[in-house]
């Protein structure tokens, strides 16, 4: 078997790797040896889907692992598809996606030495290490099985990211014997266990919890696994909590003690400084999810327990008074059990007077109400607009850009079920990732629908992924706000008194152009005729639904 027949093979069978994107080149070829359909009947067939740049390629595996929680996998070819992809990686990487990139490199005895070969880069691996977990070049064949397995074993047991692995052309043919003692090449996947929370500490993080009288809970996207575990920790100790942009939907819809994503607003700014205890897990306490009007603004004032797989985040933006080591999702199931037996208290899911709420679940309403987001001019336009997607399509998942829909639903948005909310305003926070992202979402989730939030700039840095949707059949719902240019740049440039430039551009006819590509759009102006065009969709196929934000309002003022 050569190296590139066993990789396929690895992929397939050891890691049920499904679906790969990936632009064929020169240097490639020998990667899709096996990939066919019908190369052996009788195995589960991988699916190859091909972006029209690797940029989308990256942001389609990303959005494939957000939606799943399995690895996005690409096939790219050495240099300039790997600087293409490295925008990709940098988003994943900063907001912890699983991604595997396979690509090529040049020959063995040519890597280093300046030719000026096709593709050639001084150190490919050099420059792909800073958006990776780790960037490996496969130099013996026979090592293909051990670092696949490395891979996977970050995926699985620590805090994952882009794992990249490139593969010198002159090795993809390369014959490798089955190992010693085998006749076959096949591999068992190892099994990798989670990592528990120190048993002295968790006791400690316990009584203190067990004896706060103001506690608040931080949820991160790290947490994604276990929303039964994490419903379970905030009844039984009936405490306010933030769920992150990437943790959306962790509690369920509209929980009595979720605040959302609003942990940069005012009011539960207030309540992050004076909360006797905070236990954030699984969140890196960032920016983008904490500070988003940047002035270093979030302050804990009590003391603070932060569990995370990633000893070194526990360093990271806040000082901790406990730090647990652990994954997230373990120590919100064994906290959830200690906390509840400690109190010998459940939630009362049954009071709906406001009498009968808990004193968590009154103090998240009274926040929630002094921070009046749906009445707030800033977002009182999307209400309606969110509004008419949820009764339309109430189990979408939604997936954006950075954008003014998205800055907007990133607050007033709340989600039945977690990976069903994802952006590219959190982290790396790079343009043109919610189309493609949200075609992978498709992908790796057939059986829900799914809605891309993108703008009239965004979307032209991948707006040729189009194509790709077009010919997968892939049923998105590209929802594009048109508001004639960088709105939310023009507004920094305006707060900072710098004259606008570059912000005002000049667009294209979005209607002509998706027709160009075979793509279903329509042009809308209010929510009545956005409920038309999605009740009357082709469910098959992907639809452009085009706002004009300027109309939208002038409509909805009405």
């Amino acid at each position: 078997m050569t190296c590139a027949e066993l990789l396929i093979r690895l992929l397939r069978d050891t890691y049920g790797v499904d679906t790969v994107f990936g632009i064929p080149g020169v240097h490639t070829v020998e990667l899709y040896r096996g990939l066919e359909p019908d190369a052996d009947p009788a195995a589960r067939s991988i699916r190859h889907v091909t972006p029209r740049h690797e940029q989308g390629a990256g942001f389609m595996a990303d959005g494939y692992a957000r939606s799943t929680g399995k690895p996005g996998v690409c096939f790219i070819i050495t240099g300039p598809g790997m600087t293409n992809i490295t925008t990709a990686m940098g988003q994943a990487l900063a907001d912890s996606i699983p991604m595997l990139v396979i690509s090529s490199v040049n020959r063995t005895d040519t890597l280093g030495r300046g030719q000026g070969r096709l593709h050639e880069l001084p150190s490919q691996q050099q420059l792909v290490s800073g958006v990776a977990r780790f960037s490996h070049t496969l130099l013996d064949p026979a090592a293909l099985p051990e670092v696949l397995a490395r891979a996977f074993a970050l995926f699985e047991g620590a805090r994952p990211g882009p794992v990249h692995i490139e593969i010198p052309i002159d090795l993809f043919n390369a014959e490798i014997p089955p190992p010693a003692g085998r006749t076959t090449h096949d591999f068992t996947r190892p099994r990798i266990g989670r990592l528990a929370p120190d048993p002295a500490l968790l006791a400690e993080a316990v009584s203190l919890l067990q004896g706060a009288e103001r506690p608040l809970v931080l949820l991160g996207g790290g947490c994604v696994a276990a929303p039964d575990a994490a419903r379970q920790l905030v009844e039984a100790l009936d405490a306010p909590t933030v769920t992150t942009i990437n943790a959306k939907g962790l509690l369920g819809g509209a929980h009595p003690l979720d605040l959302g994503a609003n942990a940069a607003l005012p009011a539960v700014r207030e309540m992050a400084r004076d909360a006797d205890v905070v236990l954030a897990i699984g969140t890196e306490l960032g920016e983008t999810d904490y500070d988003v009007v940047f002035d270093d603004g979030f302050v804990i004032g009590g003391q603070l327990i932060r569990i995370d797989i990633d000893p070194e985040q526990l360093a990271r933006n806040q000082h901790a008074t406990l730090a647990i080591v652990a994954d997230a999702g373990l120590a919100l199931e064994t906290l959830a059990a200690r906390v509840a037996d400690g109190l010998g208290e459940t939630y009362d899911k049954t009071a709906d007077a406001e009498a009968g709420k808990t004193r968590g679940a009154q103090i998240t309403a009274a926040t929630l109400e002094a921070l009046a987001l749906p009445t707030d001019p800033a977002f009182t336009p999307y209400v309606p607009l969110f509004d008419t997607l949820q009764q339309a399509l109430p189990e979408a998942i939604w997936v954006g850009d950075s954008c003014a829909t998205v800055y907007a639903a990133n607050h007033l948005l709340s989600q039945p079920a977690p990976r069903r909310y994802f952006n590219a305003s959190t982290g790396y926070g790079t343009l043109g990732y919610g189309l493609p992202a949200a075609m992978g979402a498709t992908l790796g989730r057939p059986d829900l629908p799914v809605i891309a939030l993108v703008g009239d700039g965004g979307i032209m840095f991948t707006l040729s992924e189009l194509a790709c949707a077009v010919e997968e059949q892939l049923p998105v719902v590209i929802v594009l706000w048109h508001n004639q240019g960088y709105e939310e740049i023009r507004r920094f440039m305006d707060n900072a008194g710098v004259t606008r430039l570059g912000v005002d551009i000049k667009a294209p006819d979005f209607q002509l152009l998706a027709q160009g590509f075979g793509c279903a759009a329509v042009a809308i102006d209010s929510p009545s005729e956005l409920a038309t065009a999605i009740s009357e969709r082709d469910a098959s196929a992907p639809l452009l639904v085009e706002i004009d934000a300027a109309a939208w309002q002038r409509s909805i003022a009405q």
